[in-house]
């Protein structure tokens, strides 16, 4: 037996296991203890618990290995030990045997299922279903049937279990087991009841009305056990939740079984009741109240577990119905002091929801005290409910400013840093009385700051709002500091922001071009170009070498170019006499191509916070269509719109449309899918019928050749439309394709000819947003002020009532089909009004800009005002007209 080493005292704190070291091949010879003819069962648990160990750490056991093992471990089962029978179904489920291996074992395993002990009964269960097959599970199914109304508890929910596993590889099996798991759901022992409520409904989840009949049966008071009684609550929340979204009026079904749960004698089942009443879609104070009120009795619980679950509840109610938390203000104020760090986070964020403008000081200095306590991640919490705090609270913006500016000074990591950074912008932005003290605190933080990301971003923000402060000349010192003690990178991004001073700031002019004189001794290359430019566009004593405008149009003005765009463009530049020609790059913001999928991320906001970009850089669209002799003389392309899915998922045909617009064409292209091994498509196309859009024609079509199992193809169809019109409508489709069976051993057609055959799509539409490139700017007010107020339209429209104002911003965004700019997409908690703003090119190259100003009264009707400036008259009225529509 292997020696431990007995644990030291004076490494208490450190991690120990008796595993440590352990080595595959060593224990792999070990495992030769199970062909002794006088086995010893403590040895051999002892030898399995290490094979164990090293499945579960990630080591894998090669074929020969793993065989090897698995025929000495079924040598065991002529052992009489308990213990090491169990060891033995636990190493057997994680070897996961092929199907020729497990026939080596079914037979002993089927004279387990039906042993005297029960123990050996209700494993059994587990691995042969886990490790059979459909073939093998049918010879057993009469036995699971009687093992799941078996008296034994243990019993009955192994098959229970094994039935939830199953139903996922082998359902039409698992479906025919409904009467014995429907009467399980009587048993009087919890688990059982709770596992066969859960079979139960999975068995009957895609018939919503069966769901609706269980969860009206089981109401009625006939669940016992607590576990059970929870899933039912979230079943019944499901319900609740399907008849609002199908329209159904009246009184909400259900509710008052949930709040007779909130009387229960489990203090789960409490919990569970009134998180379900909160979740609910629209609900009311009414029906919020009694779930409110016992969550404010767990808030001076003893177990922590309660208080924690309680107050993250709260939390999230706050974000929509802050009033109806503020009679639990006080109890979550003594949570601050709680030992549980979680806790005492939830409970300060929760409070800056729902406090009013007269506690806030009294808060803020309750946070102090409380703030060194806690890690990053929870200190990142506190500060975004702060930033909210500040904007719902805007006259409260000193104590939030200088709160936020002493824990800035403080130890913490970058994402900590930049979440306090982001905060303070976000303030500066939106509260125009905290520009010149929030200016200063960014200042002051530079100058010891260790991030080099950091320091950049404030000073390029610096640059932008600096110059128009009362006093632009205090910051001069701050930022030709960061020019003498800094690295090269912040060095050249304060050479940029003192250009910018000197651009905008007339009377700084010769000082400016003082300072960036001497930076001509840099001994870096970036840090001297960047001085040289600068000092060649605004010259030395108050004089400009360019005209004003040229100047701010230069060091302000947005580049108007994807970056990815720029930089692939660059790429495939080849070096000639001939310059490199800008007006080239193409402005379009690509849509991600079909074969990628594209990945849910969050969008940062704040500092630093980078505008929408291409999900590739390869132009593969453009390439694509160049290819194609009857597009290649629609032109240039001017925009591709992501994969409008005409399918459902997991069909037997997929289908996406892309839309590819052209100044006087429009291609839709059909990215298509065969999810059936058993054949072959050939002839492939999507017929088109646009009698629901006028104003388009159709012009050529080009068919998919073959289309074989699980390759995606594309078919494509292309119509003609008016020159620069952003013409609308609805197109029906339908897939028309030759289909061939195919022999699965081969892979080849079985037959020449084939059927042919259709597949009905669904609808989808063109419409105005597909005419609007999303375009950002870095600057968006340089950008308003320099389309100028000639073709500027101004209306107001009542948006009617919404679920939240985010909702609101959100609809009109898609609506447009414009990029937002400033993180101003970004709504906060509970505001009343917000302010959106959007840049983009519309179809002919025209710039557009958008600002949006929202509002919400007590009845959430939204109204909005809307004022578009753009390059043509026509574009900006065309603008009006979409959202009038």
């Amino acid at each position: 037996m292997a020696q431990y080493v007995k644990k030291d005292d004076d490494l208490d704190e450190e991690e120990y296991s008796p595993f440590c070291g352990i080595e595959k091949g060593a224990v792999l010879q070990e495992a030769r203890v199970f062909n002794d003819p006088q086995l010893d069962s403590r040895r051999c648990s002892q030898v399995i618990t290490k094979l164990l160990y090293l499945l579960n750490q990630g080591d894998t056991f090669t074929k020969t290995e793993a065989t090897e093992v698995f025929f000495s471990v079924t040598k065991l089962f002529q052992a009489r030990d308990i213990g090491l029978r169990r060891m033995v179904y636990l190493i057997i489920k994680e070897l996961s045997p092929s199907s020729d291996e497990v026939i080596i074992v079914t037979s002993s395993l089927m004279k387990d299922m039906n042993s005297k002990t029960d123990v050996y009964r209700a494993n059994a269960i587990r691995v042969l279903c886990r490790i059979t097959d459909g073939t093998l599970l049918t010879q057993i199914e009469r036995y699971l049937k009687q093992a799941i109304v078996d008296k034994n508890p243990v019993v009955a929910s192994a098959a229970l279990v094994s039935g939830i596993h199953l139903l996922q590889t082998n359902p039409e099996i698992v479906k025919r087991w409904s009467n014995e798991v429907q009467e399980a759901v009587q048993s009087r022992a919890a688990l059982v009841q709770f596992h066969a409520l859960a079979l139960l409904q999975q068995i009957r989840q895609n018939d919503r009305l069966a769901v609706s009949k269980l969860v009206t049966s089981l109401t009625k008071g006939t669940v016992r056990s607590p576990l059970a009684q929870c899933l039912l609550i979230r079943y019944t929340s499901q319900v609740i939740r399907e008849s609002s979204m199908n329209g159904q009026t009246g009184d909400r079904p259900f509710y008052d079984y949930l709040e007779g749960c909130l009387r229960h004698k489990s203090e789960m089942v409490i919990f569970e009741a009134a998180r379900a009443i909160t979740e609910l879609s629209g609900v009311t104070s009414r029906e919020l109240t009694p779930a409110i009120t016992v969550l404010q009795l767990f808030l001076s619980s003893s177990k922590p577990v309660l208080r924690f679950a309680a107050v993250r509840t709260l939390n999230k109610v706050a974000m929509t119905h802050p009033m109806a938390v503020t009679t639990c203000n006080i109890d979550m104020e003594s949570l601050i002091s709680d030992q549980n760090r979680s806790i005492a986070t939830l409970a300060i964020t929760t409070l800056l929801k729902t406090g009013n403008e007269s506690g806030v000081d009294r808060l803020m200095k309750q946070i102090t005290s409380f703030m060194s306590d806690i890690a990053d991640e929870f200190k990142i919490v506190v500060v975004d409910a702060i930033r909210s705090l500040c904007l719902k609270f805007p006259l409260k913006f000193r104590t939030l400013m200088n709160f936020l500016s002493s824990i800035l000074r403080e130890e913490g990591g970058f994402e900590y840093k930049k979440a306090i950074v982001d905060s303070i912008v976000t303030i500066i932005t939106d509260v125009p009385d905290a520009k010149e003290g929030g200016l200063l605190h960014l200042c002051e933080f530079i100058e010891d700051c260790e991030f080099t990301y950091l320091s950049t971003q404030i000073l390029h923000f610096l640059g932008n709002e600096g110059p128009k402060t009362s006093d632009p000349s205090k910051y001069i010192r701050y930022i030709y500091n960061r020019v003498i003690l800094e690295n090269a990178t912040v060095r050249a991004s304060a050479v940029s922001t003192l250009a910018k001073f000197g651009a905008m700031v007339d009377s700084l002019k010769p000082r400016i071009f003082v300072l960036l004189r001497r930076c001509l001794y840099d001994n870096d290359d970036e840090v001297r170009d960047r001085a040289t430019l600068y000092l060649n566009t605004i010259g030395g004593d108050g004089s400009v070498v360019e005209t004003d405008k040229d100047v701010k149009g230069f060091l302000f003005g947005s580049l108007d170019l994807p970056l990815a765009n720029l930089e692939t463009s660059l790429k495939n530049y080849e070096p000639s006499e001939e310059p490199f020609d800008i007006s080239s790059v193409s402005k379009a913001i690509k849509s991600q191509p079909f074969a990628e999928k594209k990945a849910a991320a969050k969008k940062p906001t704040g500092l630093g916070a980078p505008p929408a970009g291409p999900t590739s850089t390869a132009d593969t669209y453009e390439k694509l269509l160049l290819s194609i002799p009857e597009f290649s003389t629609f032109g240039p392309l001017f925009k591709s719109s992501a994969p409008v899915e005409l399918t459902e998922s997991e069909t037997e045909y997929e289908v996406n449309v892309v839309k590819h617009i052209f100044d006087k064409h429009v291609v839709f292209q059909f990215n298509c899918t065969n999810t059936i091994p058993e054949q072959l498509l050939e002839n492939v196309t999507v017929v088109v019928d646009a009698s629901e859009a006028e104003e388009f024609e159709e012009v050529a079509t080009k068919p998919l050749t073959s289309l074989p199992y699980g390759t995606p193809g594309q078919t494509f169809v292309a119509f003609e439309k008016p020159e620069g019109v952003p013409a609308v409508g609805k197109f029906t489709n339908v897939l028309r394709f030759i289909v061939k069976e195919v022999d699965p051993s081969t892979g080849e057609a079985e037959e020449e000819d084939g059927v042919e055959d259709e597949y009905q799509l669904e609808e989808f539409e063109v419409v105005a947003a597909d005419y609007m490139l999303k375009v950002g700017v870095s600057n968006f007010r340089n950008a308003w002020e320099s389309l100028g107020p000639d073709f500027e339209r101004v209306d107001e429209y009542g948006l009617g009532p919404r679920e939240s104002l985010k909702e609101a911003v959100s609809a009109v965004i898609n609506l447009l089909g414009m990029q937002p700019c400033e993180g101003t997409e970004v709504v906060a908690a509970n505001s009343r009004s917000h302010t959106c703003l959007l840049s983009g090119v519309y179809i002919g190259n025209v710039k557009v800009a958008v600002r949006l100003s929202f509002g919400v009264d007590s009845a959430k009707e939204v109204a909005m005002k809307l004022a578009v400036r753009s390059e043509d008259e026509a574009v900006s009225d065309a603008i009006h007209e979409l959202v009038a529509n």
